[in-house]
């Protein structure tokens, strides 16, 4: 039983990671796509409950956001492997310009969320730690933060 926690602002890369890396092996728990945080312990509850692979796929930007995700799946029994996307903001809000429609991010939003970002730690919960960086011309570069290490 795996529970992923992602974290980083927004278009730094983890909906594509998501769909990339974990589309048909994990559930996606995404505060965008379910619009309500109701909805989303709904489904948090009944990964935990069946033993379903999951990915939270929210920004969550600090250590407590990542908690209500950590907390209880390892006391489901899960494993729990954080993927950090590391982006600058002005990448980001590079990235935020191609989007359309509902799926564009003011800047203020954007730049808000990278002043609350605190770098995810072992010390968290995370039993595996990971650094995700988006590559020059497309693809993502993944590396496993050591234990001690900051992603």
């Amino acid at each position: 039983m795996e529970a992923v926690v992602f974290t980083g602002i927004q278009a730094s890369g983890k909906s594509t990671f998501y769909r990339e890396r974990f589309f048909h092996t994990h559930v996606r728990i995404s505060l965008d796509l379910l619009k309500t945080r109701g909805r989303e312990q709904t489904f948090l509850r009944a990964c935990l409950a069946t033993g379903q692979r999951f990915v939270v796929d929210n920004t969550n930007p600090t250590a407590a956001d990542r908690a209500k995700y950590v907390a209880p799946a390892k006391a489901a029994g899960f494993q729990v492997v954080g993927y950090f996307f590391a982006t600058a903001p002005g990448d980001a809000i590079r990235r935020n310009k191609g989007r359309e429609g509902g799926a564009v991010i003011p800047v203020p939003g954007i730049l808000g969320t990278y002043k609350r970002l605190e770098e995810p730690t072992h010390a968290e919960g995370f039993d595996t730690l990971y650094r995700v960086t988006i590559v020059e011309g497309g693809g993502f570069e993944v590396a496993e933060v050591e234990r001690g290490g900051s992603a």
